[in-house]
């Protein structure tokens, strides 16, 4: 069964689907916007 991705829970059986934290994101683009920068100086 598919379901929506956005999704907090199954519709089944009522599983909470572990949320990523927002901090996973920053840093992510911290470190892309630092590798950037690596390259271009």
């Amino acid at each position: 069964m598919e379901i929506d991705a956005g999704s907090e829970e199954c519709p089944i059986c009522g599983y909470e689907f572990p949320r990523q934290s927002k901090s996973y994101i920053w840093v992510a683009v911290v470190l892309i916007l630092l590798f950037v920068l690596f390259f271009i100086l």
